[in-house]
């Protein structure tokens, strides 16, 4: 059985009533009006406590993918890498010791690889998060508010739900809807139950297009829809992602655009996690494990690449 704290309880109920009480529905924020971390203010020291005893081996796991040029990217994206000598050209050296360095210019969109997107990353009508204005906060050197320097260290319990068994694929095809059934079966077959501060993440096999068949890779994926992104966020998670790169079922079957994107992030503060290596946790049915993030803090960015690491 299940038990939940009383503080615990006190918050889901704010954050349910919070958007029956909004006008439009959906701000301000359970969390205050002035808020801008959204989800990350349920990661307590319980919560973390609680997820370091997950940890019994010591292994641990990157889950991130190397970014190159080469690396498939949504749409407009690209990364480009240059190494350059300062003060070496023609084979100068500096100093009597000859000292010698390479320095690298990254010349990139900080949504390529394996990325946070922070709350601020989608809006609905140009309003993001908690009921800030596009026009109020954005400008062409970033953002003034919901930027990811404001995002605290993420760690918290891990879950991955391997989808590949579930549908009997080693690639779950593309615009595969997981339903909410679909999810408590995994969890289920996985023995696990959703925890509060939890980072859900869905194991898919999509990047095992990569380098293969990129065309497929972008123009479609599987994942959640709306209903089942609905009930992860009422289980009180942080964080949701997986192999994919937007962590939604697309296209979507309603014809909008990245709606769950803009459900999770804009209206519950809830961050996405995209291009999630988990392989190697499915290959030893490491199911629940402490999940690391500390994120660069790029101020004005709304997304930002990571390499978070898993621990068992």
């Amino acid at each position: 059985m299940k038990i939940i704290k009383p503080s615990t309880m006190a918050l889901v109920m704010a954050i349910s009533s919070s958007f029956a009480m909004a006008a439009d529905g959906w701000y301000p924020s359970a969390y205050g009006p002035k808020d801008e971390i959204g989800a990350a203010n349920l990661l307590s020291p319980a919560v973390v406590r609680q997820a370091a005893s997950l940890v019994k081996t010591g292994k641990t796991y990157p889950l991130a993918v190397p970014v190159s040029k080469d690396l498939p990217a949504f749409r407009h994206r690209s990364f480009k890498l240059y190494n350059i000598q300062p003060g070496e050209q023609g084979g100068q050296t500096l100093g009597p010791n000859k000292f010698s360095f390479n320095d690298e210019l990254a010349v990139a969109w900080t949504g390529v690889g394996t990325q946070l997107n922070g709350i601020g990353h989608i809006g609905i009508d140009n309003v993001y998060y908690n009921g800030n204005k596009a026009r109020d906060f954005v400008t062409v050197e970033g953002v003034k508010k919901l930027g990811v320097e404001k995002v605290p260290p993420l760690v918290t319990r891990g879950v991955v739900l391997d989808m590949t068994a579930h549908f009997g694929k080693a690639i779950v095809p593309g615009g595969t809807v997981f339903t909410v059934a679909d999810i408590k079966a995994v969890l289920k077959k996985e023995h696990l139950v959703l925890r509060t501060g939890d980072v859900v993440l869905f194991n898919t096999g999509w990047l095992e297009l990569i380098g293969k068949d990129d065309k497929q890779f972008l123009e479609t994926e599987p994942g959640i829809d709306m209903a089942a992104a609905q009930w992860l966020a009422d289980q009180g998670i942080v964080a949701f992602g997986g192999d994919t790169w937007a962590s939604e079922v697309y296209p979507n079957p309603t014809g909008e655009e990245f709606p769950v994107n803009q459900y999770m992030l804009a209206k519950r503060g809830i961050y996405n996690l995209e291009l999630i290596d988990s392989r190697a946790l499915v290959r030893d049915q490491a199911w629940e494990f402490l999940f690391v993030l500390g994120q660069p803090l790029y101020v004005g960015s709304t997304q930002v690449n990571i390499n978070p690491v898993a621990i068992r």
